[in-house]
């Protein structure tokens, strides 16, 4: 047996002691044979001693129990291990964890059918110990890694702020002298008869409205993913919007010989931000003028969907092959050509989604190429929380 200071007692089947086999740590100077096992236990701890020998009685084993008794008239916290054999009960204790298991260890060498099943059950509670102790260092890992990874997200935040802030301001910058310039060309076209230099200022006046156009989608870009963006609520027709929006965008489609047509229907008043609305109207309707054929149709609808209402943009235009359709919303879709060479930012979706985003709503599309493309557009009809 080793050295270290332990108890072992056989207990009857009803936790009396009935062999007292090691006492160095002298457990039993207060509690005679023939006495409950629990009355060692000091005072609040009966009922913890009295559920460890129930354990033993129920389950055949108790492994790595831990409750206070009375040694040297003090109480001091000692390590229990138990185990069934024959109908009797065998314990052990040490005044160290390790000490009572390498003990316990130490009796498990006998070779008998209770003693080995008592192996087995111990084998499972330190296998179960090594589990938790890998699974406490993995979590421990994981909290620092999510250490790392708060203050990483915290770095990018800023950073992305910071490239907000430089973006409107180089915009601001820029947007002015390209104005003056578009201004300018559009003053000199009046003014110069047809021929080469009404052809290279068309070019200017084409190249600055596409650049100033850039910067516009750039800001708005800006001031959306910086949180900067507030929905200003006014009650409105949705049907006289629509249809206002629509008849702007005919003088475009006319040039490209393209009818636009919008088939209203009743719906009560809605409440939304107009002019943002308006923005979203103007990309999704732009740009089926921008992707179908000249001589082509597009088709506007509206109508009720419960608590919301739908605006559907249908074109037979191209369509959209699906490799691009699941970039269309993010920063990283590419601006495509129009069916006339029309220039596209490649950010106007963008803007799109996360306003009808803020409005609560949902924006999804169906297209197919060579056939044309369908935007669903669902908006509630009042703001929602």
């Amino acid at each position: 047996m080793t050295a270290e200071k332990t108890t072992s007692l056989r207990l009857d089947s009803t936790g009396n002691i009935v062999e007292i086999l090691n006492d160095s740590l002298g457990l039993t100077t207060s509690v005679d044979i023939g006495k409950p096992f629990a009355r060692m236990a000091a005072s609040g701890s009966l009922a913890k001693a009295l559920s460890f020998v129930a354990e033993i009685d129920k389950s055949g084993s108790a492994f790595g129990w831990e409750f206070s008794v009375t040694l040297d008239g003090r109480p001091q916290n000692i390590h229990f291990n138990g185990g069934k054999f024959d109908g009797q009960m065998i314990v052990v204790a040490a005044d160290n964890g390790p000490t009572a298991i390498h003990f316990f260890e130490e009796m498990m060498l006998i070779n008998n059918e209770q003693t080995n099943a008592l192996r087995e059950a111990y084998g499972v509670i330190k296998r179960d110990n090594d589990l938790y102790e890998e699974i406490s260092r993995l979590n421990n890992d994981l909290v620092g890694i999510q250490r790392e990874l708060a203050k990483k997200n915290a770095a990018l935040i800023q950073l992305n702020q910071e490239k907000n802030r430089f973006l409107g301001i180089a915009a601001h910058d820029l947007r002015n002298p390209l104005h003056a310039i578009l201004m300018l060309s559009e003053f000199l076209l009046d003014e110069v008869a047809d021929g080469e230099q009404k052809e290279f200022l068309e070019e200017i006046r084409s190249n600055s409205t596409f650049m100033a156009r850039l910067i516009d989608d750039l800001l708005d870009v800006a001031k959306i993913e910086s949180g900067q963006v507030a929905l200003d609520y006014t009650t409105c027709d949705i049907n006289d919007l629509i249809n206002a929006n629509v008849k702007r965008q005919r003088l475009v489609a006319a040039r490209k010989k393209i009818e636009v047509s919008f088939t209203d229907k009743p719906l009560p008043p809605v409440q939304i931000d107009i002019f943002k609305i308006e923005q979203v109207l103007n990309n999704l309707i732009g740009n089926a003028i921008k992707f179908t054929t000249p001589g082509g149709q597009i088709e506007v609808r509206v109508h009720e969907k419960g608590d919301y209402f739908q605006i559907e943009i249908q074109d037979w235009g191209t369509g959209i092959p699906p490799e691009i359709q699941s970039k269309l919303f993010t920063v990283y879709g590419k601006g495509q050509a129009g069916t006339a060479g029309e220039k596209s930012t490649g950010l106007g979706l963008v803007i799109v989604k996360q306003i009808i985003q803020a409005h609560k709503g949902e924006i999804h599309l169906e297209s197919t190429p060579g056939v044309g493309t369908i935007f669903f557009v669902t908006l509630p009809f009042a703001p929602k929380p």
